[in-house]
């Protein structure tokens, strides 16, 4: 029996994740349906102080290429103008990021080492709370003319070779493809047999708004202890760290008594709490889908890597993976995407997924309660503090120094693309608006403007110089904003229509 297939992608979940995913799907205008498992999308925890992320240098750039950083830093201006600026402006030196607590500052970074960006609108990294950044995107996914149905969560799935039966919220529905998006607990990632492997996790940590009898019996700021660790701000925020192997963690209900008893043991002082406000637990279990992939199904976000949330790193590697996802997903239906290039999307993301695991684990043997630990801690906060050393963790928590390994050529190949600002008025960013991939062309005269007819519609050709463009002549970008292929010498035109080949298919059989 052939089933309607009316949506050509159905996305488990309306976070940021499935959101900007739906977006760029609908960029090729493609049909797209959203369920997600919440009726409501507010939630006290997408708001300050908890719901607040830093954005990284990858997601800044994807956001500013699709016209959405205007519309998210005017949202959050707001909600920082109604809580009184953002805490760093009290402090004397701004903080840049931090490693497992330990601070470093911009003023120690030397970005002339990072000689393949370029000055613009996007910048390393700026702070966003969950709200603000959910609703712009939905707002953008629905005027886009994406679907998105809340209190319909995904319940069970069947595939076929030609679609996926997904049913959700009680009703039935069909697509040509499905994504998870739904999270660390991904019904779609457990219903689609995909091996989730990983590590253990070894503390609870705690998240908590309370009232606290005397205020002054805790010291502000960060502080480890001989049983873990915890974080104190004026009047009643704390985030602490259990080292009990996570055995509370979703265990059962989170009481006041509970966190006073937890608080207690890990502060080493006899604080009183009057009252719980909010709370939420977490723990550093580390796990990776060892695929992406399986059949018609594809993970995202949270549901295809968990980490503790240590240095807010995994809002900023779902949005990654939803920009590499979705171009490749839409050729792929279109018809017109090169062999394997749905595969690229595992081949490029997985390893990025298994370092900033990596990355996450390793903040945690810092912050273990032990004499070792502390030895380390002092080491790094030694190397943290010079310049060499604060560029390095800037680079890592900010996503400088993210690149795909997409074989040999030039060294900008794999990175993201300088914002060149061209003569013709336009900035790189500016030109990616549309989810199609770029051929800038900084030598009018070469031999290069025939590939965009022969390859048309899937990306655009721009002639023009450059104020500064780096030393190179022409570039191919992808459509999320990657360098596919790059020359700093004379064009070779075959060597072009390759790179153009490998990233968006044979040309158009009509412009031979």
């Amino acid at each position: 029996m052939h089933h309607p297939l009316p949506h050509d992608v159905v996305i488990a979940g309306a976070g940021p994740v499935g959101l900007l995913l739906a977006c760029e799907l609908r960029l090729a205008k493609l049909s797209v349906l959203v369920l997600e498992q919440a009726a409501d999308p507010r939630s006290p925890l997408k708001r300050l102080p908890f719901g607040m992320r830093g954005l990284s240098a990858p997601t800044i750039e994807a956001l500013y290429r699709r016209g959405m950083l205007d519309d998210i830093a005017a949202l959050q201006r707001t909600k920082d103008d109604a809580s009184n600026g953002t805490h760093w402006m009290q402090q004397p030196r701004r903080p840049a990021g931090h490693f497992a607590g330990i601070q470093f500052y911009h003023d120690d970074i030397d970005t002339s080492k990072w000689s393949y960006r370029l000055p613009g609108p996007a910048g390393t990294s700026m702070a966003v709370d969950m709200e603000a950044l959910e609703a712009a995107l939905a707002a953008r996914a629905i005027a886009s003319g994406v679907e998105i149905r809340r209190g319909a969560g995904v319940e069970a799935f069947d595939q076929s070779n030609d679609g996926v039966t997904v049913r959700a919220g009680g009703e039935t529905v069909h697509g040509r493809w499905l994504v998870g998006c739904d999270g660390g607990r991904s019904i779609v990632r457990k219903a689609g047999g995909f091996e989730f492997v990983g590590t253990d996790p070894e503390f609870t940590g705690y998240s908590v708004e309370v009232e606290i009898a005397d205020p002054n019996e805790l010291r502000p700021g960060r502080h480890y202890t001989p049983t873990g660790m915890y974080t104190y701000a004026r009047p009643g925020t704390i985030a602490m760290v259990d080292f009990d192997g996570g055995a509370f963690h979703r265990t059962q209900e989170v009481t006041r008594e509970h966190v006073q008893t937890v608080l207690r043991r890990v502060s080493g002082t006899d604080v009183t709490l009057t009252a719980l406000q909010l709370a939420t637990t977490w723990t550093d279990r580390a796990c990776q889908a060892t695929a992406y992939r399986n059949g018609r199904v594809l993970l995202a976000g949270d549901a295809a890597h968990i980490h503790s949330p240590l240095g807010g790193q995994g809002l900023n590697l779902g949005l990654g993976d939803a920009m590499n996802l979705g171009w490749k997903l839409a050729a792929t239906i279109r018809g017109d995407a090169p062999t394997n290039l749905l595969d690229s999307y595992c081949s490029e993301r997985h390893p990025v997924g298994a370092q900033i695991l990596d990355w996450s684990r390793a903040q945690v043997a810092l912050m273990r309660p032990s004499r070792s630990s502390r030895a380390l801690e002092a080491i790094i906060r030694d190397l943290i503090a010079t310049e060499d050393g604060a560029t390095y963790f800037a680079e890592r928590v900010w996503g400088v120094s993210l690149r795909y390994d997409l074989g040999g050529g030039h060294p900008l190949v794999g990175r993201s693309a300088p914002d060149f600002e061209l003569a013709c008025g336009m900035r790189l960013g500016e030109l990616l608006r549309d989810g199609r991939g770029l051929l800038l062309d900084f030598a009018p005269s070469s031999p290069l403007r025939a590939l965009a007819d022969r390859w048309r519609g899937r990306f655009n050709y721009v002639a023009s110089d450059a104020g500064d463009r780096l030393g190179l002549c022409a570039v191919l970008v992808r459509p999320d904003g990657f360098v596919g292929w790059a020359t700093d010498i004379e064009p070779d035109r075959e060597e072009a229509a390759q790179a153009a080949a490998r990233w968006f298919g044979e040309p158009d059989a009509a412009s031979e």
